[in-house]
């Protein structure tokens, strides 16, 4: 069974900082892609973030510079962390496994496993 856990969800100031993990779990980590979408409220699925199996990493514009995206295959586990949090960055944010280990870009069309999601909440 291939499934992916998000965690580390939470209230957090505006300003503040947050850490979420995702681990991964029924198959080999390192074969994948992954990538961080949030649902804004109101709006739909938004890609945040990604890394594939070289490192590379991309960030949409509204984070970058902010959130940073690490791995640590040996725990089949990525983190996304988020610091000077805005409130607009609220929402549930989701991890995501892409087959394609090379890609490069949270689109969600291309992400094969889904997590279940943590909800980030940021009070102004």
């Amino acid at each position: 069974e291939v499934q992916l856990v998000e965690s580390g969800g939470g209230l957090v100031q505006a300003g503040g900082s947050l850490s979420l993990s995702c681990v991964a779990s029924g198959f080999t980590f390192g074969d994948y892609a992954i990538g961080w979408f949030r649902q804004v409220p109101g709006k739909e699925r938004e890609g945040v973030s990604c890394i594939n199996k070289l490192g590379q990493t991309y960030y949409v514009d509204s984070v970058k510079g902010r959130f940073t995206v690490s791995s640590e295959n040996a725990k089949n586990t990525v983190y996304l962390q988020m610091n000077d949090v805005k409130p607009e960055d609220a929402g549930i944010y989701y991890c995501a496994a892409a087959t394609n280990n090379l890609l490069i870009y949270p689109i969600g069309d291309f992400y094969d496993y889904w997590g279940q999601g943590t909800q980030v909440t940021v009070s102004s």
